[in-house]
C-alpha cells in the first residue's frame, strides 16, 4: 500500500525532494510557499494579483509522469523566453498558470488542470489561499544600530546578518481545505530542504497548518540543507543546530520524528539537538558530489526508501 506523503517547501529544494518521493509513493501532496516576489513570479504577481507561480510550476514539473508525454510537457513548462521585450525571463508554465487563474478564481482548478496535462504523480497545492509576504527582523550589523526589518522573500533569503524572527503578512492567511485534509490523512510529512527562512519555515508560521501538524499522527521528517558555508547570505551558513532551534522557537508544538542530514555535517551539536527534541538523527551521503550544495535525487531516494519503505 502507498504511503500518503505531504511534502512542504518551495523552489529547487522541494523540486529535488518531489523528484525522489515520486518513486516512493503515488499519493504525494506538495504544499508550496506562495511568497515569491522576484523575477517572473514577482512580475506576474504584481501585475495580475495572482499567486506567484514559479515554485508551484517547479513542483508540478518535478511530479510529471515518467514518460515522453510528461517529460516533454514539463520541459515546455520550464522553458524561459529570451528576448529584449516584456516576455524576457518569463517561464511558459508561469504564464499558463496565470491564464488559468484569470479564467477561474479557484487556484486549485488551474493547478489540477496543469497536473492533468503533465499526468503528475500526486497533487500540488499552495500553502495559503492568498499570496503572502515574508518579513524578518535582523540583528544590527554594528553595535548601537537599531534592528533591521526586511520584507520580501527574495530580500529575506539574501539578507546579510542574523535573523531574529520571521513573520507572515497577513499573519493568519486562509488555508485551503485540501491542504488540511492532506495533512490529516498523511502517513509521512517532509519539511525541506530549501531556503530555511523563505521556503521551509513559512509553512510553520501559518496558524492552521501549524495546528494541523501538531495534531497529525504522521511521522515528520526534516531534511537539513547541505553545508552552505560558501553561500552569499549568512542565514544559509548558520549551523544546522541553530536552524532547528529557530524552527522550534517559532513552532514549539510541532514534533520532529526524524532529522536527515548529509554525513558531512555531523557534529556533536547536531546529535545533541536531535536528542533534545526526541528526534532520530539519520546521516547519509546526500550531496550530488563532495562540496556540492545540491541534493542528489538518487541518494535522497535511497534514504527515503530505507526510511519510508
Amino acid at each position: 500500500m502507498n504511503s500518503r506523503i505531504v511534502a512542504f517547501g518551495g523552489g529547487h529544494g522541494l523540486a529535488a525532494m518531489l523528484s525522489a518521493l515520486r518513486d516512493v509513493s503515488s499519493e504525494i501532496t506538495a504544499v508550496v510557499t506562495v511568497a515569491d516576489n522576484g523575477g517572473s513570479s514577482g512580475q506576474l504577481r504584481s501585475e495580475f494579483g495572482v499567486m506567484p507561480p514559479g515554485d508551484l510550476r517547479m513542483a508540478l514539473s518535478a511530479l510529471c509522469s515518467d514518460d515522453e508525454w510528461g517529460s516533454s510537457w514539463a520541459q515546455a513548462l520550464q522553458h524561459r523566453f529570451e528576448s529584449t521585450g516584456p516576455l524576457n525571463g518569463h517561464a511558459l508554465g508561469n504564464l499558463l498558470l496565470t491564464a488559468l487563474w484569470n479564467l477561474n478564481e479557484d487556484p486549485v482548478v488551474g493547478l489540477d488542470k496543469v497536473g492533468e496535462l503533465l499526468r503528475i504523480v500526486g497533487r500540488v497545492l499552495p500553502m495559503a489561499a492568498v499570496p503572502i509576504e515574508i518579513e524578518a527582523t535582523l540583528k544590527p550589523l554594528l553595535p548601537g544600530q537599531p534592528e533591521r526589518v526586511i520584507r520580501g522573500q527574495v530580500e529575506v533569503a539574501e539578507a546579510a546578518g542574523e535573523v531574529v524572527s520571521v513573520r507572515l503578512i497577513p499573519d493568519s492567511p486562509p488555508v485551503l481545505p485540501e491542504v488540511l485534509h492532506a495533512i490529516k490523512k498523511a502517513d509521512w510529512i517532509t519539511l525541506g530542504p530549501g531556503s530555511w527562512y523563505s521556503s521551509v519555515l513559512p509553512h510553520l508560521l501559518v496558524p492552521e497548518i501549524r495546528t494541523a501538524l501538531a495534531n497529525s499522527n504522521a511521522k515528520i521528517v526534516v531534511f537539513l540543507n547541505l553545508d552552505a558555508r560558501s553561500s552569499k547570505d549568512e542565514a544559509s551558513a548558520l549551523s544546522p543546530e541553530v536552524q532547528i532551534e529557530f524552527l522550534k522557537s517559532h513552532a514549539p508544538e510541532v514534533k520532529i520524528d526524524y532529522l536527515v542530514a548529509d554525513n558531512s555535517i555531523k557534529t556533536t551539536g547536531l546529535e545533541a539537538i536531535a536528542n533534545k527534541y526526541s528526534a532520530q538523527l539519520i546521516l547519509s551521503d546526500l550531496a550530488h558530489h563532495p562540496g556540492s550544495d545540491q541534493h542528489d535525487r538518487f541518494k535522497v531516494l535511497s534514504t527515503l526508501k530505507k526510511l519510508i519503505g
